[in-house]
């Protein structure tokens, strides 16, 4: 999720998708209505709710409506950020709600996506190692160093991959009667996610070092 705090660019996820004119035009267009930064990233939870809700309760087409609630959460991510800088509405309690709702909203949709697996404990793995991916990158930023947002498993890319398994998954339980796909985005999601955690663990400690 955007930082929320102009003087702290170091600390926004860099996101291509910031440039594109449609993505400003929007981001504008929301500066000057009632939403403000802080319930947009709000809306993030609710949008994951819904889809990790879906999810669960609606097999198996419910995986499609995920995927929709995924992409819905991520635009959050980026437009409250852009509301927040870009629109000049950065509050003092910006930080907090930069990383709180993207936890919760990460914890709802991969412990969704490991019951629907049938596989609960991949599940909370998952949702406990993107936690920390997210732990140790504002670990280095407490460090006084750049936040890194490398992966193999950032947000994007665990969500990026849980979208695609949720696309992949009705079609695959009516066709074959199986979850392969949902299965392996988990495992995938929870290795990664630990290797993330060593990979930006390495940088810290190399920079650290270098810094002596």
């Amino acid at each position: 999720m955007e930082q929320h705090d102009p003087g702290t660019d170091a600390s926004r996820r860099p996101i291509k998708a910031r440039g594109n004119a449609l993505v400003r035009r929007i981001a504008s267009a929301l500066a000057r209505s009632p939403l403000t930064p802080n319930a947009i990233s709000l809306l993030s939870i609710a949008f994951a709710a819904a889809g990790a809700a879906a999810l669960l309760w609606l097999p198996p087409w419910g995986a499609l409506l995920c995927a929709v609630g995924i992409q819905l959460r991520l635009l959050c991510n980026l437009f409250d950020g852009m509301v927040a800088v870009e629109g000049g509405q950065s509050t003092p309690t910006g930080a907090l709600y930069n990383e709180v709702p993207d936890r919760i909203a990460d914890s709802l949709l991969l412990v969704a996506l490991g019951h629907a697996a049938g596989m609960p404990w991949a599940g909370w793995a998952a949702a406990l190692l993107a936690a920390l991916t997210a732990y140790v990158r504002t670990l280095g930023g407490a460090l006084g160093l750049a936040q890194d947002f490398r992966g193999p498993m950032a947000k994007q890319h665990r969500m990026a991959l849980m979208t695609l398994a949720c696309l992949v998954a009705p079609f695959e339980a009516m066709f074959g009667g199986s979850r392969h796909a949902l299965v392996a985005a988990v495992l995938v999601i929870a290795a990664g996610s630990l290797l993330t955690c060593g990979t930006r663990l390495r940088a810290i400690a190399r920079q650290l070092e270098a810094a002596r």
